[in-house]
C-alpha cells in the first residue's frame, strides 16, 4: 500500500473520530471500515491481527453503550462547541498518558467547556455531571474505541 493510500486510510480514520462526535454521524464505523480497507489492500497477518481486534473492540463497545443510558445531550446543554473541547481533551490525553488519559482528557474538556462558560467552578462541576449522565458516557465509550483502534493501526503501519 503506497503513502498516498495510507494517508487516505488516515483521513477516513480522522474523519471517523470526528463523526463519534456529531451526532447521526457512524463515527466508529468509518473508522472500522478504513482499517478495513486498510487491512484488504494490504494482506499482512499484522493488519489482519489489527481488523480482527478492532472488529472485537467495536463489537464491545457496542455492548457497552447499549447498557450505558441514551443520548440526551443537546436537552442538557451540550453544544458543539463542547464536543470539540471534549474530543481535544481526549486526543491530547490519550497521547500525553497513553490510553487512560483519554477519560479525564475528555472530561477534562467538558470542564474547560463549563468553566470558561459559566466562569464558577462548582456550577461547571455540577454541568460536567449533567452531561455525563445524559450521554455523555457513552460518547466518551464510543471515542476511546475509535482511539484505541487508530492507535493500533498507526502503530501497525509504524512497524511495518
Amino acid at each position: 500500500m503506497g503513502v498516498s493510500e495510507l494517508l487516505l486510510v488516515g483521513v477516513v480514520i480522522l474523519l471517523g473520530l470526528c463523526g463519534v462526535l456529531v451526532p447521526g454521524v457512524p463515527g466508529s464505523w468509518l473508522v472500522w471500515a478504513a482499517v478495513l480497507w486498510w487491512a484488504l489492500s494490504d494482506p499482512q497477518p499484522l493488519a489482519w491481527g489489527v481488523l480482527v481486534g478492532a472488529t472485537a473492540v467495536l463489537f464491545l463497545s457496542q455492548v457497552v453503550r447499549w447498557a450505558l443510558p441514551p443520548r440526551r445531550l443537546r436537552e442538557n446543554g451540550a453544544t458543539p462547541r463542547m464536543a470539540v473541547y471534549a474530543g481535544a481533551g481526549a486526543v491530547v490525553g490519550f497521547v500525553l498518558v497513553p490510553v487512560a488519559g483519554a477519560v479525564p482528557g475528555f472530561m477534562g474538556g467538558i470542564y474547560l467547556h463549563e468553566r470558561l462558560r459559566l466562569g464558577r467552578h462548582g456550577e461547571a462541576m455540577a454541568a460536567l455531571r449533567t452531561v455525563m449522565r445524559s450521554g455523555g458516557s457513552g460518547v466518551l465509550a464510543e471515542l476511546f474505541t475509535c482511539l484505541l483502534i487508530a492507535a493500533a493501526w498507526l502503530g501497525a503501519v509504524l512497524r511495518g
